[in-house]
């Protein structure tokens, strides 16, 4: 764990893929991750991270996951993780699946990024131009999956001169615990601050005292 303080009013949150597909039970990639959230609490951790952000007045940003039937059937190249997603119809967009969990959904004055359909987020949307323009400085990046999208997400954020802060009970990784201990082990690495739910919502509340 690497403790960090924030610059008030330059601090974000961005939830990747809170989406129906992940963490509702009927969602098609739900059962490969269900023992993970069990083992760490994940969704309840999620939701009160998005209630404590809100609760402070940090600007919160969701990423969804989508595709659409021309994805679906005109990629040429896939790489391993969108042929699995493509051969079940994952995310498929304007369906309940790639719709926000209802806990996990976004609310009045929250923005909601561009879908994304490669796992670097900044790379392939205007997530940048949404930080830039609500002066985030500091993005703190949650959601799913914590070794796909969270992960690159926050090594481009990190090399694009964003302060990063990863967390260790808001995510999951493919592939269980041995995945998620690795997980862990490589975030201090390409994030400024590794943080518990708690640590965040604690130091991001002492740089607004």
């Amino acid at each position: 764990m690497t403790t960090t303080s924030y610059e008030p009013g330059r601090i974000g949150l961005l939830l990747i893929d809170t989406v129906n597909e992940l963490f509702s039970e009927k969602g098609k990639g739900y059962p490969e991750f269900k023992d993970e959230f069990d083992r760490i609490g994940t969704f309840e951790n999620l939701k009160r991270l998005l209630a404590g952000a809100r609760e402070q007045g940090l600007p919160v940003f969701f990423a969804p996951m989508s595709y659409t039937e021309e994805d679906y059937t005109s990629w040429k190249h896939l790489s391993g993780i969108h042929q699995e997603m493509f051969d079940n119809r994952m995310f498929e967009a304007g369906s309940w699946g790639a719709d926000f969990h209802p806990e996990l959904s976004p609310g009045d004055g929250d923005v909601v990024i561009a879908p994304h359909k490669n796992i670097d987020v900044l790379a392939n949307t205007d997530l940048e131009v949404q930080l830039r323009q609500h002066n985030v400085e500091y993005i703190a990046i949650a959601g799913m999956v914590g070794t796909m999208c969270v992960e690159s997400t926050a090594r481009s954020c990190m090399e694009h001169g964003y302060h990063v802060t990863t967390f260790t009970d808001a995510t999951a990784a493919a592939g269980g615990r041995a995945a998620y201990d690795a997980m862990v082990l490589r975030y201090p690495a390409i994030s400024h601050a590794t943080l518990t739910v708690d640590e965040f919502l604690a130091a991001t509340s002492r740089a607004k005292a």
